[in-house]
C-alpha cells in the first residue's frame, strides 16, 4: 500500500471529521494495550526480540517495542507522566494463606494484589477510606497533583517525538475523577453511598477533581503544545447499560466531569479522549456536551452499541477510537479468517466520512493466539484504506 500522509497527519485529519489515505492504527497506552502473556507470544510467533517491559502492573500491560509498532504500521506514540519523587511505590511480595503475593499500594492508598500462581492482573486488596466518615477526608494524606516532579523529562521526550518522528502524540491515561473514588471506598460501600450518603460521594469525588485539576495544569504547562490526544478516562457503563443511575450521573458526576474537560481544554488545543468500558450510549449526549472528542474503547458486544448506529447517530459529532474487533468472544477464539471478517466489517461501518481510529474493544488478553493478533492488524490496515 502507498500512503500519501505521515501518522500525524493522518490522525489529525481523522480526528478532525475529514478522510484521510487510511484509518489510523493504534495499539493503546494504558488503555486497548497489550497483555504481557499475550505480548510475549506474539514475538515469538514474528521472531522479535525485545527485553519486555511491564507499563501497567495492575493491568499487567506490555510496552510494545518500536519494531512491532512498525510492523503492525502504528501511528500514535505516547508520552506518560509517573509519580512524583516523593511517592516511593513498588511492588512488594508477601505470603499470605500459604501463596506468595505480589502487592502494589498507589499514591491514593489503595492496595492492588495479585497471586503469583495467578499472574494476570492485580485485583484491590486494600481500600484505604472503606470505614471513613466524611470528617475524615479532611485528614486523609491525598497526594499532589501539582507536584512538578511527575513530569520531569517529559518535555524533552515530547519534543523528540515531534521533532524526530512523524507519529502523533498522545499523553497517558489520567483524569481518572470518579473511578478513583470506588477505589479507595470499595465498590460496594461506594454504591451504597450514592443511595444513602451522596454528601460523602460529592466530598470523595471534589478531593479528586482537585487533584486533577493540578495535575493537567503542570502537565499541560510542559507538553500541552506538543500533545495531539489527552486521554482521560472513567468507567461509567456495564453490558447492558450505565453502571449507576443516571440521575446520579448527571447531578453529581457529570459536573466534576466537565469542570476537568474544561480545563484541560483551557490548557491545550488537543483533542479530549475519554475512555469507558460498556454501554454508555444512553450517556454519549452528556459525554459531549462535557467537552470530550473521542470515545473509547467503542465497547460493540454491548447493549445497543452496533458500530453502524453509533457512527449513524453520533458520527459527524464524535470520534470512535477503538471497536475494531470483538475482544471477548471473537479475537480469543475466532479462526484468523473469522477475526478478519470480523475487523472488515467494523472497519467499513466506523471509517465512513473520517471520526475513526482503529483499535481492538480494550486490551488484548493473555492467551489470545498471535495469528489472530497478526490478522486483526493486517486486515486493519488492508480494509482501512479510503
Amino acid at each position: 500500500m502507498t500512503t500519501a500522509m505521515t501518522s500525524r497527519q493522518r490522525v489529525l485529519t481523522a480526528l478532525n471529521h475529514e478522510v484521510p489515505d487510511r484509518v489510523p492504527i493504534d495499539l493503546g497506552g494504558f488503555q486497548t494495550g497489550i497483555h504481557r502473556k499475550a505480548y510475549i507470544d506474539l514475538l515469538n510467533h514474528l521472531g522479535i526480540e525485545d527485553d519486555v517491559t511491564i507499563m501497567d502492573p495492575v493491568q499487567q500491560l506490555a510496552r510494545p517495542c518500536e519494531e512491532v509498532l512498525r510492523r503492525f504500521h502504528v501511528d500514535i506514540r505516547y508520552v506518560f507522566a509517573h509519580g512524583p519523587d516523593s511517592f516511593q511505590g513498588g511492588i512488594e511480595q508477601n505470603t499470605r494463606d500459604g501463596r506468595l503475593w505480589h502487592d502494589l499500594a498507589d499514591e491514593f492508598g489503595v492496595v492492588w494484589s495479585m497471586p503469583d500462581d495467578q499472574p494476570f492482573y492485580m485485583d484491590i486488596s486494600h481500600h484505604p477510606l472503606a470505614d471513613a466518615t466524611i470528617d475524615d477526608l479532611a485528614d486523609y494524606p491525598f497526594p499532589r497533583g501539582d507536584d512538578p516532579t511527575r513530569f520531569a523529562g517529559l518535555r524533552g521526550e515530547a519534543l523528540r517525538l515531534r521533532e524526530q518522528t512523524a507519529y502523533a502524540i498522545s499523553t497517558g491515561i489520567g483524569g481518572v475523577v470518579y473511578e478513583t473514588c470506588w477505589y479507595m471506598r470499595g465498590l460496594e460501600r461506594w454504591f451504597m453511598d450514592t443511595v444513602e450518603n451522596q454528601a460523602f460521594c460529592e466530598a470523595l469525588l471534589d478531593r479528586m477533581l482537585h487533584f486533577w485539576i493540578g495535575y493537567y495544569r503542570e502537565f499541560m504547562k510542559e507538553i500541552g503544545d506538543l500533545v495531539d490526544v489527552v486521554m482521560i478516562g472513567d468507567d461509567i457503563g456495564g453490558q447492558t447499560g450505565p453502571l449507576f443511575s443516571p440521575a446520579f450521573y448527571r447531578t453529581v458526576v457529570k459536573p466534576r466531569q466537565k469542570k476537568l474537560v474544561q480545563h484541560i481544554k483551557s490548557l491545550t488545543s488537543a483533542k479530549i479522549w475519554y475512555h469507558t468500558c460498556g454501554s454508555v450510549v444512553s450517556l454519549i449526549p452528556d459525554l459531549l456536551d462535557n467537552g470530550i472528542d473521542i470515545l473509547n474503547p467503542v465497547q460493540i458486544s454491548a447493549a445497543n452499541m452496533g458500530p453502524r448506529e453509533l457512527k449513524r447517530r453520533y458520527g459527524d459529532r464524535l470520534t470512535f477510537w477503538g471497536g475494531g474487533i470483538d475482544t471477548q468472544h471473537v479475537l480469543s477464539f475466532a479462526s484468523p479468517a473469522q477475526v478478519r471478517e470480523h475487523v472488515r466489517a467494523n472497519v467499513e461501518a466506523l471509517k465512513p466520512g473520517g471520526g475513526y481510529v482503529f483499535n481492538s474493544v480494550h486490551n488484548i488478553q493473555a492467551g489470545v493466539p498471535a495469528e489472530n493478533i497478526v490478522a486483526m492488524f493486517d486486515a486493519a490496515y488492508e480494509y482501512g484504506c479510503y
